[in-house]
């Protein structure tokens, strides 16, 4: 991918502080809200079913995780969904856990039927199953895939129309036309709970500004693997992490972005 393309993203996002709508789980709600802030967004966090259609109509993007599902937050995911169809803005999908129980899986299968999701982020075990292969998930990880995950990840992305992410030691990204393996990021970020929600909302941030969404969900891998790199360089262990990662995403610039991605287009 071209730096320049890299570069004019980021900006964007500094520049348009584009407002992210969580309807998120409880374990990372506060991690979202802070990486969001620290790429250079506004986060809000609002699930009632009541209200969130009406606050869908004051984001620039919606994310969708379904770590902490039950059904009253089931049907607010797809109020909010809906709405943001309506107004054309992108809805990323984190399937947490889906295949570890009938009721994730169930609910993952109708809100893929019933909303245009635009990026569905996952880790290998979620995106396995979300495209029939061979794969499994225990608890809210990833158990096994069988395969090749960058066919998986297209085969889902045919399936789907969206833009797909598969998490890992490099991050996979499939659109409908190009594959990009993102190579950043640092074996720290999987010892604290959160990172692969937080991947969520950094993604959502750039695809807010940028239409292009395997441009900007590699644009946005790329920042968030950079920032946890430069983390785990100044921290003492997991505890220390944390707060070293939201720094060092918030002391991101876009020539250091430029300069340190690994972005390969396979």
């Amino acid at each position: 991918m071209e730096t320049d393309i890299l570069c004019n993203i980021f900006r964007e996002v500094r520049a348009r502080r584009p407002l992210l709508h969580h309807i998120t789980n409880y374990v990372t709600v506060n991690d979202c809200a802070n990486i969001t802030l620290s790429t250079g967004a506004a986060p809000v966090m609002a699930h009632a079913k009541e209200e969130v259609e009406e606050m869908v109509g004051h984001a620039g993007a919606l994310v969708i995780n379904m770590g902490t599902l039950d059904t009253n937050l089931g049907e607010s995911m797809l109020l909010a969904g809906n709405a943001a169809n309506g107004r054309k803005i992108p809805v990323i999908f984190d399937p947490v856990g889906v295949g570890a129980t009938r009721f994730r899986t169930a609910f993952a299968s109708r809100l893929l039927n019933e909303v245009k999701v635009d990026v569905i982020k996952g880790n290998a075990g979620e995106i396995g199953v979300l495209a029939g292969a061979d794969a499994s998930v225990r608890g809210v990880d990833s158990g096994h895939m069988g395969g090749d995950p960058v066919v998986i990840c297209r085969d889902l992305s045919a399936m789907t129309g969206a833009t797909v992410v598969m998490s890992g030691a490099s991050d996979i990204v499939c659109g409908k036309e190009r594959t990009y393996i993102v190579d950043n990021g640092d074996p720290m970020m999987g010892r604290i709970s959160g990172t692969g929600c937080m991947a969520a909302s950094v993604i959502a941030a750039f695809a807010a500004v940028h239409p292009g969404y395997p441009e900007a969900s590699a644009t946005a891998l790329a920042a968030f693997g950079i920032a946890g790199e430069h983390a785990s360089v100044r921290c003492q262990g997991p505890g220390s992490f944390k707060p070293a990662l939201f720094d060092a995403m918030a002391a991101l610039s876009p020539e250091v972005l430029a300069r340190e991605a690994r972005i390969r287009q396979q």
